[in-house]
């Protein structure tokens, strides 16, 4: 019997239909009924099984090309902003650095080493020379708002071209007043900290570089040269008198020195394994051009001669014045003392307690005795000071001995600057006594923490009174611009920029005071 499906479940029963007729056809035939109701059933699935996968495959397949195109046109976009970056840069190297003007006018001085481009003629295209740390060049020039000033990017290579009229000479890089924003720029927010960890830690804007890339001695692109050429020519000097009105103009200041780049170091220019062990701070690396290398180390382990301090030019740029470094770790205690002994340094400066609320420095002498490594370290006397403790010591090694005056400062809050110039002003007075004392004319070894805060306050403002004493005239500016030269992060906030000039302009009333100083 042939079962009919009624008309209005034909459309939703065919499956069932041809079931039932399979079911019913050919009686004899010797092959059960359900055989076949079970093969149609089976045929019916593995077609819908067919249409799944297939679609599964087209959609993967689209979703695939569509990726793929979406990437090609983000890298294309990509690529284009860079060119047309690149391009604008390469372009705009004509522009002047700024620096933020304060009244009365400002006066540019080239602080820094730096030797006379060599005339080229108008095909070459070579303009900026290396600095020279040999060569004292030092020239005055008085500006003026409405004057613009360009300077000419450096370039390696030289191309030959048909003759042509001469081309006039490179003109010594000098910032130059100008209301367009300088690319490096800093938070005014919240001040740097030295402590890892910190939650007002290190806060640099530097979106208007791009990617960031410290800067360092291999300059490699034009934003870096612009920040080298800054660093070797910036100056600011001020009299006695705009010395006393600078200080009153805070917003200045801290203008003025958010415009100084910062010169951190990339580590990949220092390749020695295992380097962060010997490092307080994993972002705070010596320059590589004027870190300190100790001596007597195994040859073959390159970590045994390292340590994180940088020579520090003083006074009308004297060579090795000053070793900035950090504060002594566990670890490298022994190195420090090994530092001290081969540098033959009559003093050392310790601006940083040994915890604030983390440790910023460990007890790295004895009570009374002790040997560190092949440094044997004698106590001979201490001196309760008001701000500081000052520390007679002999240090002996290979049956010689040296005398070395360690002072102790505690008077610096955690994270701000001290409310009086004047406690600075007084170790500062003594260290130089004790130097000049000294049968040792080794470089002053000082540190805070990280060795670039505190440390550069002390060091920045005893060369300004230097300069104040000698010159009557003092630019803070070029000093500054000078120690992050030779270490990158050096006067880390602009509260410690401003704390320098009111020490200064302390120490120059005391000399108005006293013109017998």
């Amino acid at each position: 019997m042939l079962l009919l499906a009624s008309p209005a479940q034909a459309d939703n029963k065919n499956t069932l239909f041809v079931a039932r007729e399979c079911v019913s056809a050919s009686p004899g035939s010797g092959e059960p009924p359900v055989s076949g109701l079970k093969n149609v059933l089976q045929g019916q699935h593995e077609r819908d099984n067919v249409w799944s996968n297939e679609g599964f495959y087209v959609v993967v397949i689209f979703l695939t090309i569509f990726i793929i195109i979406v990437t090609c046109l983000m890298v294309l976009y990509r690529l284009k902003e860079k060119v047309e970056y690149s391009d604008g840069q390469l372009k705009g190297l004509g522009a002047p650095v700024s620096v933020h003007a304060t009244q009365p006018p400002l006066t540019l001085t080239s602080s820094m080493v730096q030797a006379s481009p060599a005339p080229k003629p108008a095909c070459t295209t070579a303009t900026s020379t290396t600095p020279s740390t040999t060569t004292t060049t030092t020239t005055t020039t008085q500006i003026n708002h409405s004057t613009p000033h360009t300077h000419t990017s450096a370039s390696t290579s030289e191309s030959q071209c048909p003759p042509c009229p001469p081309c006039p000479p490179v003109s010594e890089f000098k910032p130059c007043l100008s209301s367009s924003p300088s690319p490096f720029k800093m938070k005014p927010a919240a001040g740097l900290q030295e402590r890892r960890g910190s939650n007002v830690s290190l806060v640099l804007d530097m979106s208007a570089l791009g990617s960031v890339e410290p800067l360092n001695c291999g300059v490699n692109t034009p934003r870096e040269r612009v920040a080298q050429e800054y660093l070797q020519s910036a100056g600011r000097v001020l009299t006695r008198q705009q010395l006393r009105d600078a200080t009153l103009n805070t917003q200045a200041l801290h203008a003025e020195f958010a415009e100084i780049p910062m010169n951190f170091v990339d580590p990949k220019d220092l390749d020695i394994p295992s380097l962060g062990t010997k490092n307080r701070y994993k972002t705070i690396l010596p320059n590589p051009h004027s870190r300190v290398l100790l001596k007597n180390k195994n040859s073959c382990d390159p970590l045994s001669s390292y340590i994180n301090a940088n020579y520090i030019r003083g006074y009308l740029r004297h060579e090795k014045a000053y070793i900035a470094t950090q504060g002594p770790m566990i670890n490298t205690v022994n190195d420090f003392w090994q530092m001290a002994w081969q540098e033959d340094s009559p003093v050392i400066v310790m601006i940083t307690k040994l915890k604030e609320k983390n440790e910023k420095c460990v007890l790295y002498w004895p009570e009374k005795r002790g040997i560190y490594g092949k440094v044997e370290v004698l106590i001979n006397s201490v001196r309760e000071c008001e701000h500081y403790t000052v520390r007679t010591l002999t240090l002996k090694q290979g049956g010689q001995s040296r005398k070395v005056q360690h002072y102790w400062y505690t008077s610096w809050p955690d994270h701000k600057t001290p409310d009086s110039t004047g406690p600075l002003l007084q170790l500062m007075t003594d260290v130089e006594e004790s130097r000049e004392a000294s049968e040792s004319h080794g470089p002053v070894i000082v540190h805070c923490s990280a060795g670039i805060g505190r440390t550069g306050c002390f060091i920045a403002t005893t060369i300004g009174c230097h300069q104040l004493r000698l010159e009557g005239v003092v630019d803070v500016l070029s000093i500054v611009c000078q120690l992050r030269v030779d270490r990158g992060g050096m006067i880390q906030t602009g509260e410690q920029y401003e704390f320098v000039h009111h020490a200064l302009s302390l120490y120059e009333g005391r000399l108005s005071a006293d013109p017998g100083q």
